[in-house]
């Protein structure tokens, strides 16, 4: 890879990232750390979306790389929260030019850092198509069967996976809080504490609608919240 790109330095530490949301609600952002090509995975970082209304990719990068780079750029090296993290070797986008773009006015124009930029494009089937690198992004030439784009074809498909894992865990969370929530005399705090016990509104519900169960839920929230549970089920 430090070949390919030529880079004056071994790309020992790459840091990806990658966006997602489903018409702009519950967005979320994943960046995921590899070390001598291999996941890192406490490393791992998860951003919820705070500062884009809809459904826009570059916004969504331009605060999330914002986030994960200010501090090198205001004279730390790590903070605690991100473990002491020090700046990466290699930044790699999932998208074409312009995610490459957005993230270089954030980490070079905007903060001043120096971290290479590459890109890994998808085709029109969503298949790793082609890595892109370079001030302006070229394409690189990789053969499809080497074992540099296999383990690069894999990081963007990890990155992916953890973006839209933390979205479903999201956007099903807010789901399940919704309907325990419109439950009146049911506030957070309760339906917090019934889904940690039961994992699920499904669960509840069957627990509900289950003579035999029914003390599961009066134990977990009390008779008079348990009873207000079982009602609205049953």
């Amino acid at each position: 890879l430090q070949e390919k790109l030529k880079l004056n330095k071994l790309p020992y530490t790459i840091e990806l990232f990658d966006n997602s949301n489903i018409s702009g609600t519950d967005a979320v952002a994943g960046c995921v750390v590899y070390k001598g090509m291999k996941p890192s995975k406490k490393d791992y970082r998860r951003y919820n979306i705070k500062t884009v209304t809809g459904p826009d990719d570059y916004a969504s990068m331009k605060e999330v790389v914002g986030r994960r780079y200010r501090r090198f750029a205001a004279g730390y090296e790590g903070d605690e929260k991100d473990g002491g993290q020090a700046l990466p070797d290699l930044i790699i986008t999932d998208g074409g030019i312009g995610q490459m773009n957005i993230v270089r006015e954030v980490v070079e124009d905007e903060l001043g850092l120096q971290i290479p930029i590459a890109g890994l494009a998808k085709d029109d089937r969503h298949r790793t198509n082609e890595l892109l690198f370079g001030f302006p992004p070229r394409t690189v030439q990789l053969k499809a069967e080497s074992e540099l784009f296999r383990l690069l074809t894999q990081m963007q498909d990890e990155v992916h996976r953890y973006a839209i894992t933390f979205h479903r865990e999201k956007r099903s969370k807010h789901a399940l809080h919704s309907e325990l929530n419109d439950i009146k005399g049911i506030g957070p705090k309760a339906a917090e504490t019934l889904l940690k016990a039961f994992k699920s509104v499904k669960r509840i519900r069957e627990a509900a609608m289950s003579p035999d169960r029914r003390h599961e839920i009066t134990e977990a929230l009390g008779n008079a919240k348990g009873r207000i549970i079982i009602d609205y089920f049953t």
